[in-house]
């Protein structure tokens, strides 16, 4: 069985099939046009003069500081570097899987403006089995979210260190390279 991400609505006997027996995950196509397009408005609104948060600017107190288009794939990759502040032993690998499985289709949805190459570069985890090692306790603001997945988006870009399905971790880089997959390439 293969559970096809349409953007909303997955069962929990999906979940579990991917998070705890390994089935395989796949990215409909509506799904993968529905993200092309919120991409589209994003690189739209970068290639502007506006300041986009986030984007063009800094975060927080740094709101109003202009970010140089050159630069905005460094501010991404320290954005993920800053918040993977989680300490303590891993979750258990099917909590992270799961999270990812639950990611992945709500990137589907074509909300977030990002690639399709992101939730295609989580998919692709899951396919090969390849989990991040996130810490149980840590989180950065309200939503609670944000080191956990701070932590598989170290992963994604080759950083960090992942499962090895045997108790032991090994660099993600390694995990990626084995299983023949790019790490993710941050852009805009």
């Amino acid at each position: 069985m293969t559970v096809t991400l349409r953007g909303p609505g997955l069962t929990e006997e999906q979940v579990v099939a991917v998070a705890r027996h390994g089935e395989q995950v796949a990215l409909a196509g509506a799904a993968r046009t529905r993200m092309e397009r919120s991409r589209a408005r994003v690189e739209r609104a970068a290639a502007s003069r506006e300041p986009v948060y986030g984007v063009s600017t800094g975060f927080g107190a740094l709101a109003g500081t202009r970010v140089a288009p050159l630069r905005q794939p460094e501010l991404q990759l320290a954005l993920i570097r800053s918040h993977a502040a989680g300490v303590g032993a891993p979750v258990d690998e099917e909590v992270v899987r799961a999270t990812m499985l639950l990611r992945a289709r709500t990137l589907a949805m074509g909300l977030s403006g990002v690639r399709p190459l992101l939730a295609e570069a989580l998919i692709g985890m899951l396919n090969e089995g390849i989990t991040p090692v996130v810490p149980r306790y840590g989180s950065v603001g309200c939503s609670g979210d944000l080191a956990p997945l701070a932590h598989i988006g170290l992963a994604l870009v080759g950083e960090g260190e992942v499962l090895d399905g045997q108790d032991a971790t090994r660099p993600a880089a390694l995990a990626l390279k084995t299983a023949k997959l790019k790490a993710v390439k941050l852009e805009t």
